[in-house]
């Protein structure tokens, strides 16, 4: 498996590492816990927005990386591009957590740009 289809796994899973973050609190109610998460503040609501905003990045995501792979672009090109998205997305879900918006928009932006990159690199 190439490394950019390891990023697919790791960008299918980093949604649960934010929500995990807001859930990890002695108050949290797993018998109902969208009704906890939809009562949170501060930076556990920004996680569960991180959360969010990670599982509307995914397709994009995984389809430009499968298209990219599917057409014979360079391998090391998608590889790279796959894990510079995974760093900005990293990084996205950390500045929302921090509440940075503007830093969070730019690191947004760089990885719809990775996104953008794969799909132009199959051309």
């Amino acid at each position: 498996m190439t490394t950019a289809y390891w990023c697919v796994l790791i960008a299918a899973l980093l949604p649960y590492v934010w929500v995990l973050a807001a859930k990890i609190a002695p108050d949290f109610d797993n018998a109902a816990p969208r009704a906890y998460l939809a009562k949170l503040t501060g930076w556990r609501q920004r996680a569960v927005w991180a959360q969010l905003n990670a599982f509307e990045a995914l397709p994009a995501f995984a389809a430009a990386v499968i298209i990219a792979q599917q057409l014979g672009a360079s391998q090391g090109r998608i590889d790279l591009l796959a894990l510079a998205f995974i760093g900005f997305r990293l990084a996205h879900g950390l500045a929302y957590i921090g509440d940075w918006a503007t830093l969070r928009s730019l690191l947004w932006t760089g990885g719809m740009g990775c996104v953008i990159g794969l799909f132009v690199s199959a051309a």
